[in-house]
């Protein structure tokens, strides 16, 4: 079961598509969006990625970062990245950590499932029901940002 809208996010640490870290902490002050995705380049999974990309200039024209987060390597998402001209960075959560934390761990890979963190650490949204080529404008209307 996912977490919950109120629940405060679990901090992380964790090396993205180029191998810089990244801690959810860093971001305090912030709404984040953390789409978690089963793997790179698979066909809902490129669905939703590109739904992000295609959105990514209004994300960050109010400030808020994107990440995939995912249990592929950086190497993996070094590539799926290359070839779908993604903009926002891909975490390597090669050990599950992070699914684990937002309890999405569907048994060797992520589930499905996004969260938007708000800027006082809390989740302010959660979606298990995503239609994967519009989730990123759908998500951007529930904002109402």
């Amino acid at each position: 079961m996912p977490l919950n809208v109120g629940d405060t996010a679990p901090d992380f640490t964790v090396k993205d598509t180029n191998g810089n870290t990244v801690k959810l902490s860093d971001y305090a002050g912030r709404a984040v969006v953390l789409y978690f995705y089963p793997k790179d380049d698979t066909p809902g999974c490129t669905k939703e990625a590109c739904s992000f990309r295609d959105n990514y200039t209004q994300y960050t024209s109010k400030g808020i970062p994107v990440f995939g987060v995912s249990m592929d390597d950086e190497a993996s998402h070094q590539r799926f990245t290359e070839k779908y001209s993604l903009p926002f960075p891909l975490l390597a959560d090669t050990n599950g950590a992070i699914t684990q934390a937002y309890d999405v761990d569907g048994g060797g890979y992520s589930k499905r499932v996004t969260y938007v963190v708000g800027a006082d650490g809390k989740i302010v949204q959660v979606h298990t029901t995503i239609q994967t080529d519009t989730h990123a404008t759908d998500i951007l209307q529930q904002l109402a940002l």
